[in-house]
């Protein structure tokens, strides 16, 4: 799934791209992508886009005197930019082309979803805040006003694990199941470590753990095409999809924990005293 890193290089490539350029046409090719009516879709059409934003993992495309166009693309959707898009209109069928949308210069954009979770969304809004999704993010974690206090008062009385409280979009906007695997490793703390159980100490080095690992994702993306981003991705990750390879920072083998949808990667050595967790649904995993 592509995280705050990635959107926020797709943000820059985008506003790069698209600023002052005229929408001509926007194609729906899985019509279940689209989940507002009012405004049209045709709205957007003949509209110079005067902005790109990011919010969390959403981006917003903002159009002259008319609505937005924001998008998630979740956990198997992507953005294909086109320097020449195709003649004629796509046609729908199985593939995972889910949207097109065409310049007056002939560029352009797919959004594409593989796989059969049909996830990825588009809504045409006049506010951004009109998105459900949107309107319940937490604050953005790279914003200047996003200091230490503000992320201890976050923390305060937080009952979850470390893992599922930074993966929460309505506590902290952008990180998902990559970033907070590699926030912990380098904050060298269990996934499973009560958030309300962190010392002052170990909510600071959490706090400088999460600004530097997601500083350095973005740098790391700037100006990269969109369609390198995924690889820029997959090699800056030191634990995170590298289950049974050596830690980078220790030498100790990373493991794995699985859950019926999804996976964490951490480093025994580095986060939990040596001790793997244990890796069956359901059990009791070390604090």
């Amino acid at each position: 799934m592509p995280e705050l890193p990635e959107v926020e290089a797709l943000k820059d490539f985008l506003a790069e791209h698209l600023v002052g350029h005229e929408i001509i046409r926007v194609l729906p090719v899985a019509i279940s992508v689209l989940k507002t009516y009012d405004p049209p879709l045709g709205a957007l059409e003949g509209r110079e886009v005067t902005a790109v934003h990011r919010h969390g993992k959403f981006l917003d495309l903002e159009t002259a005197g008319g609505p937005h166009f924001v998008t998630h693309l979740a956990r198997a959707g992507w953005l294909h930019w086109k320097d020449r898009l195709p003649d004629g209109p796509p046609r729908p069928g199985k593939g995972p082309l889910a949207m097109r949308v065409a310049l007056e210069t002939g560029e352009g954009f797919d959004l594409t979803e593989a796989g059969t979770q049909k996830r990825l969304a588009v809504y045409v809004v006049q506010d951004p805040g009109e998105v459900p999704g949107v309107a319940r993010l937490g604050p953005d974690p790279l914003a200047d006003d996003f200091d230490e206090a503000r992320f201890a008062a976050l923390l305060e009385g937080e009952r979850r694990q470390l893992k599922g409280a930074l993966r929460d979009q309505s506590l902290i906007a952008g990180v998902g199941n990559a970033y907070s695997d590699e926030i912990l490793h380098a904050a060298k703390m269990s996934p499973f470590k009560l958030a309300s159980a962190l010392t002052p100490q170990e909510t600071r080095r959490l706090y400088a753990a999460l600004r530097a690992t997601l500083m350095e994702a973005v740098e790391r993306s700037r100006g990269v095409a969109a369609g390198r981003l995924k690889a820029e991705k997959k090699s800056g990750l030191r634990v995170h999809g590298r289950t049974g390879e050596p830690c980078p920072v220790c030498g100790d083998t990373v493991r794995e924990v699985s859950f019926s949808d999804s996976s964490l990667q951490y480093c025994p050595t580095c986060q939990t005293g040596g001790k793997p967790l244990a890796d069956r649904r359901m059990s009791k995993f070390l604090k």
